[in-house]
């Protein structure tokens, strides 16, 4: 029987498997050796965003997404975008994909300091900016991910006392002209996003930097992209021992779960993943509660310069 792999369909997934190990090994021993600086694959996200994150998963046919950290509230609202002529409504944006493009998307304005973006020449040459691999039906999520993002409202608000809101649409022009039958097939027109003026703010006036490749590492679950950026930017000001409750990170980054008992395993789960890609992280896990300990966070502030300051 032949068994190569471009003839043997579980041939063929068992090689991606390995080929997507053995990148994640290489990316962690890069890790390890390299800052994120030197080998050009600084990144940043946008506070309010890692403060409080998207959904994990599909939230459903519902008109808005809230999620609430104290006083500080945020909520994602549907828009719309154009198909085949026609207007189409969007559901809530879920999951990995939208985070990785949120990181690129804060990563090119910080890096360029201009709303208007360039996502190259076809799918697949964005996708392996993000670390994701083209196969079976990635391209065609990504792209709903991508469409859900772009046409959505996010409000971040306070609600102690009156209201201070900030409700942005993500990007005031979406131009993708990417080939929906071949993402490999590159254009003659580059696709290019237009970020609206409230949203570039929003991600650039106080970016928590972060290592792309930890990213691409721990791409397979969105609370573990939550988790890892939410540490680097709450050890970043830490200056002792913090104590918190499962509750109040499941409140934060895991209001998708049903029992706290399920968060709290996919947590310790998670944060022993990061620990492979960031070893000076110090926590503990007894009952109940995570114990952060102060650390140098995983991207060191001397290496950030948002928007070329000095």
């Amino acid at each position: 029987m032949d068994s190569h792999p471009d003839k043997d369909p579980d041939a063929a997934l068992e090689q991606r498997r390995r080929d997507r190990v053995e990148r994640s090994l290489a990316r962690v021993h890069s890790i390890r050796t390299f800052n994120a600086s030197e080998t050009g694959e600084l990144a940043f996200m946008g506070q309010p965003l890692v403060q409080l994150t998207l959904p994990h998963t599909d939230p459903g046919d519902v008109p808005l997404y809230e999620r609430r950290n104290g006083d500080l509230v945020l909520v994602v609202e549907r828009g719309s975008y154009e198909a085949d002529g026609r207007a189409v409504l969007a559901g809530i944006p879920f999951g990995v994909y939208p985070r990785l493009v949120l990181a690129w998307i804060t990563t090119e304005a910080v890096r360029t300091g201009n709303r208007t973006l360039c996502l190259g020449g076809s799918l697949t040459a964005f996708m392996d900016e993000l670390g994701i691999t083209d196969g079976g039906k990635t391209s065609v999520l990504l792209r709903e991910q991508m469409r859900r993002l772009f046409a959505a409202r996010i409000a971040v608000l306070r609600a102690a006392k009156g209201m201070d809101r900030t409700s942005v649409q993500v990007a005031s022009r979406t131009r993708l002209w990417w080939d929906e039958t071949d993402p490999s097939e590159p254009v003659d027109v580059g696709s290019t996003i237009r970020l609206t003026d409230d949203f570039f703010r929003l991600i650039t006036e106080r970016p928590v930097p972060l290592d792309m490749r930890a990213l691409q590492v721990l791409k397979t679950s969105p609370l573990g992209l939550d988790l890892y950026a939410w540490l680097t930017w709450r050890v970043s000001y830490m200056e002792r021992e913090v104590v918190i409750s499962w509750k109040s990170l499941e409140a934060q980054l895991g209001s998708d779960y049903a029992e706290t008992a399920n968060f709290t395993r996919k947590v310790k789960r998670e944060l022993r993943r990061i620990k492979l890609v960031w070893p000076g992280l110090e926590y503990r896990t007894p009952r109940g509660r995570l114990v952060l300990k102060p650390c140098p966070p995983h991207v060191r502030p001397r290496l950030v310069n948002p928007l070329g300051s000095k």
